[in-house]
């Protein structure tokens, strides 16, 4: 007797399945993604998005990658061009600035999450529909993994708090140079601040802990200083644009990503409802972006303060790694004050600007597409795990930036870190 059926590798099948589910993923309603330049939409599907996203937003998406063309991206950086002009008569010819360009790139992996549904017997016994919360929980694992990838990229360490909700392991764990794929860099030194006294200061190291006491935590006068000093040096992070913002160039903005601890920090001075009320009122220059309009979020000093979905902590003792040099990428390492023991952490808090972090994918043989799912049946189809797959690499944008008089600052472009302390409540995890 002959069975009409839909196979598990039906391609038409695939196919729809994993449009599906990238886009599904773009659309994720979560801040991370909310910072992502997103790839334009067309009807027809072998063209639906574009090679590149905007990058004026601080994660910018490329699709140069497929078959054929390799696991690597490479873009580049035009450095600012000095020079004052050459007046009256005077010969011009062969006196013009030269143009340098400086060079980043990132590679792709494939990232799977396999899932075990059981067999006929299991999925007779179970009081849910084992079949039907498969794939939304698979979706929600990938979708968590890209969110907590960019955030460790841009942060430039992956700290050590650490629960089942973390997709990434620790980096002492032999896995996490795979799983990260790209290396994860510290932040440079013209990129890397702390709180010092109510205030912004370069990142510091104190014989060998970092220069913080239990008193340095974030403030409203903290971002004060910070807007005050990136107003001063030289090209600082370029600011965020939505798309159709119309007060874009008239008031830009960095986001500051913030620590649920020092989010919390925030709320207690007693102007936040204000800070908020400003976040609101520039939504409606921003089409009313979701961004702006999250209830978790304020804007003062043209810094919009948003909650980051986990937080990257060192505790007392935990190592940080960080730029001695503005010339070098090499890396030293610090340590918290073992006079925090389990009372106070350091959280980092990331301030974005434009081009701060590169995300490119490259198109499975699955399905033409950077996400795909499979199932794979066993035993007679008494068995089947299902699994989604994608392929894709993160890396934040670091170039080496001619500054003047001969000097050359390793910088890394859209991203800068504000490590503060916070005090912990309940259990260290």
């Amino acid at each position: 007797m002959s069975k009409t059926h839909t196979s598990a590798d039906d391609s038409k099948k695939l196919v729809q399945q994993a449009m599906g589910v990238f886009i599904g993923t773009q659309s994720r309603k979560s801040n991370i993604n909310r910072l992502t330049g997103k790839m334009p939409q067309i009807e027809d599907v072998a063209n639906s998005i574009s090679n590149q996203s905007s990058n004026s937003m601080p994660i910018v998406q490329t699709m140069d990658l497929g078959k054929g063309k390799g696991d690597e991206v490479k873009f580049n950086f035009v450095n600012p061009v000095g020079g004052v002009p050459i007046m009256g008569s005077e010969m011009a010819e062969g006196r013009g600035e030269g143009v340098s360009l400086s060079e980043d790139k990132l590679r792709v992996n494939q990232a799977r999450f396999p899932l075990d549904l059981g067999d006929v017997m299991d999925e007779i016994r179970s009081p849910v529909d084992i079949h039907r919360i498969g794939k939304p929980l698979l979706q929600s694992s990938m979708d968590n993994f890209e969110d907590q990838l960019a955030l460790v990229h841009m942060a430039g360490a992956r700290g050590f708090h650490n629960n089942i909700e973390w997709r990434l392991p620790l980096a002492s764990d032999p896995r996490f140079g795979k799983v990260a794929t790209n290396r994860v860099k510290a932040p440079t030194k013209n990129r890397h601040f702390m709180v010092d006294n109510g205030t912004i200061a370069l990142f510091k190291d104190n014989a060998g802990e970092v220069d913080l006491t239990t008193a340095d935590a974030m403030s409203m006068g903290v971002v004060d200083s910070l807007a005050a000093y990136l107003d001063q040096i030289v090209a600082p992070p370029p600011p965020v644009e939505f798309e159709s913002d119309q007060a874009a160039k008239d008031s830009p903005f960095r986001v500051l990503l913030c620590s649920a601890a020092t989010y919390n920090l925030f709320t207690a001075d007693p102007n936040f409802r204000n800070y908020q009320a400003n976040a609101l009122a520039r939504a409606r220059y921003a089409k009313d972006h979701p961004l702006f309009t999250n209830p978790e979020v304020a804007l003062w000093r043209n810094t919009l303060l948003v909650k980051m979905p986990k937080p990257v902590r060192f505790y007392a003792g935990d190592a940080i790694k960080y730029c001695g040099a503005y010339d070098s990428e090499a890396e030293s390492t610090t340590t918290v004050p073992a006079s925090f023991t389990d009372k106070f952490a350091v959280d980092r808090n990331i301030l974005l600007g434009g081009q701060a972090l590169a995300k490119a994918y490259a198109k499975s043989r699955h399905s033409g597409w950077p996400y795909f799912w499979k199932e794979a049946p066993s035993d007679f189809d008494d068995k089947l795990e299902i699994m989604i797959g994608a392929i894709l690499g993160l890396s934040k944008i670091r170039f080496a930036v001619d500054v003047g008089d001969g000097r050359t600052e390793f910088t890394d472009h859209g991203a800068a870190v504000v490590d503060a302390v916070v005090p912990i409540i309940g259990a260290r995890q």
